[in-house]
């Protein structure tokens, strides 16, 4: 049985990846993968992962788990997703560190899945956008206070995914860009569920269209209809037409707003995240999904 893990994380999709799949529920049962309603499995983990602080789950407590999410059927694959599985909100930066969390968060929730085949995925986002999201969604009190002494310059994915690695070394990590994910959509969707490359999934094109107006959504929609992609670059190449042609700037411009950050400065931020991509990439163990 295969475990695959999607860790968020907060202030990407926003549950959109999830409610996909979960619309698919019945085309991808078909083909042996299970996405379980979040209601069913969050709050076990949840107890699992505080009882796993004093001991780890025997194989009771891990056969209990299992039976919470596929009823009677053996699925191959099961799709998990929660932002919150390294950590909430408000511990997302301390440290000087992303998820310090993951540290503990990561082989727990390895463990729980005994001698299942695990995988991570997770997106992530340029810290000079992610930083002031996940302060507003933590809703701490002052920035000050949510940074807990933290420079922004020494925030590193590449850390948090390192230690991912190290700490459960059996445990591939997907990885991709927040930004990329409108032009990367289905891909990311195939890798996370594992279906086929011939299955279409119902709402597929649901977020892409959500970025755009909706004149330019309607046309994407028709122009899809009359013209199937035959693989997922051609898919890509329409999405980006489409996008560069009636994306709203609202739905695709971040405004960033931090006390004391100027152009200059986050400028430096998005510097610094892109050369850590490039670290990324190239670490053992993950595999990068670009645009």
């Amino acid at each position: 049985m295969h475990i695959a893990l999607h860790l968020g994380v907060h202030c990407t999709d926003g549950d959109r990846l999830l409610k996909c799949l979960l619309r698919n529920t019945d085309k991808l049962g078909e083909q042996g993968i299970c996405v379980p309603d979040p209601s069913t499995y969050r709050p076990i983990i949840r107890d699992l992962m505080q009882a796993a602080k004093k001991e780890a789950p025997d194989d009771a407590a891990r056969q209990a788990l299992i039976d919470a999410l596929v009823d009677d059927d053996d699925p191959d694959r099961i799709v998990l997703s929660h932002d919150s599985f390294l950590g909430v909100p408000g511990r997302s930066v301390e440290n000087n560190q992303l998820y310090t969390a993951a540290t503990v968060r990561a082989p727990h929730l390895r463990n729980l899945f005994g001698n299942a085949q695990v995988t991570f995925y997770l997106a992530i986002r340029n810290p000079a956008t992610f930083i002031p999201a996940a302060f507003e969604r933590a809703q701490e009190v002052s920035f000050t206070k949510f940074l807990e002494g933290s420079d922004p310059l020494t925030l590193r994915w590449s850390d948090t995914i390192s230690r991912l690695r190290s700490l459960a070394p059996d445990v591939p990590v997907v990885v991709w860009c927040n930004e990329d994910t409108p032009l990367i959509w289905g891909q990311i969707l195939q890798h996370l569920s594992g279906h086929d490359q011939f299955t279409e999934l119902d709402g597929l094109d649901d977020f892409v269209c959500e970025l755009m107006t909706k004149a330019g959504s309607a046309k994407m929609r028709a122009y899809l209809e009359k013209h199937p992609p035959k693989n997922e670059a051609q898919r890509r190449r329409v999405t980006e037409a489409f996008l560069e042609k009636f994306a709203r700037p609202d739905a695709i411009e971040e405004e960033i707003d931090a006390p004391g950050w100027t152009a200059k400065y986050v400028e430096q931020l998005t510097a610094l995240y892109d050369a850590d991509i490039a670290q990324i990439s190239a670490l053992p163990g993950v595999t990068f999904l670009e645009a």
